[in-house]
C-alpha cells in the first residue's frame, strides 16, 4: 500500500516537473513573439522618418523645384535681350531694331559730291542750258541746300545764282532721288564775251550758306559748250520741269 503511495506521489512530481518546463518554454517562444512582432514595429517607425526627410528636403530647397522656372527666365532673357549666351547677359542683337528700329534709320545729312553722283547734260530748250542732276547715292536722306556753286575752268569767281528760283522748302533726296539745276550759259546779248568750257567744278552748300562743304563733282561740259560771265545757276529744285523754267 506504502509502495503504491509513493509510486503514486513519485508519477505526480514527474509530471509536474514536466508541466513547469513546458511552461517555461511557452514563455521563452511568448518572448520570441514579442520580438519578431517588434520587427515590423520598428520598420513602420523608420517609414515616417524617411517621408518626414523627404518633406523637410522640399521644404528646404533641396528639391530645387524652382530651377526649371529659373531656366525659362535665361531663355527669355538670351531670346529677347541680344546674342542668346544662355545666361540673360546678351549684346542685345534686337536693338536693329535700330534698328532698327530697323536699323535704324539714319540721320539726314548734307548732300555733298561724297553721297551724290552729280551729271551735266545739254537741253534743247530752253537754248543755251545745261541741267544739272545730283542723284543721292548715299544710305541716309541728303538736303540739298540752296544753289550748287559752279566754277567754270579757271575762272576766278563762281558763277552767278539767280535768286528769284528760290524753291519753297528745301529739297530733300531719299537715297536714289534726285535733285535739279538749270544753267543759264549765258544772259541776254550786250557784248559780252563768251568762253569756251571744258571742265565745271559743282560745290555743295551748307545750311547756313556760307562756303562750300564736302567734296565737289568734277564734270566734264558737253562739246561745244560756251558760257559768259552774266550767266546763272539756278537753285536746286525737286522737279527738273521747274529748273528749266528759267
Amino acid at each position: 500500500m506504502r509502495n503504491h503511495i509513493r509510486t503514486t506521489a513519485l508519477a505526480a512530481t514527474a509530471l509536474l516537473a514536466a508541466l513547469s518546463l513546458t511552461a517555461c518554454g511557452g514563455d521563452e517562444s511568448g518572448n520570441d513573439g514579442k520580438s519578431d512582432a517588434a520587427a515590423p514595429a520598428a520598420s513602420s517607425t523608420a517609414n515616417p522618418d524617411t517621408g518626414k526627410a523627404a518633406e523637410d528636403a522640399k521644404e528646404t530647397g533641396g528639391g530645387k523645384t524652382d530651377a526649371p522656372a529659373e531656366n525659362v527666365s535665361t531663355t527669355s532673357k538670351g531670346s529677347t535681350g541680344g546674342s542668346g549666351n544662355g545666361n540673360g547677359s546678351g549684346s542685345g542683337s534686337g536693338k536693329s531694331s535700330s534698328g532698327a528700329t530697323g536699323g535704324g534709320s539714319k540721320s539726314p545729312v548734307t548732300c555733298t559730291g561724297s553721297n551724290t553722283k552729280v551729271t551735266v547734260t545739254k537741253v534743247s530748250r530752253p537754248i543755251n542750258h545745261l541741267l544739272l542732276t545730283a542723284t543721292n547715292t548715299g544710305s541716309a536722306t541728303c538736303y540739298a541746300y540752296h544753289a550748287p556753286a559752279l566754277r567754270f575752268d579757271d575762272a576766278q569767281a563762281a558763277f552767278p545764282v539767280l535768286r528769284d528760283s528760290i524753291p519753297q522748302a528745301v529739297v530733300t533726296l531719299e537715297p536714289g532721288q534726285s535733285a535739279y539745276a538749270a544753267i543759264g550759259l549765258s544772259g541776254e546779248p550786250d557784248g559780252q564775251e563768251l568762253h569756251k568750257g571744258t571742265h565745271l567744278a559743282v560745290y555743295f552748300t551748307g545750311k547756313a550758306n556760307q562756303g562750300s562743304t564736302g567734296a565737289a563733282a568734277e564734270l566734264t561740259l558737253p562739246a561745244g559748250t560756251s558760257w559768259g560771265d552774266n550767266g546763272f545757276v539756278t537753285y536746286w529744285q525737286s522737279e527738273m520741269a521747274d529748273a528749266l523754267t528759267y
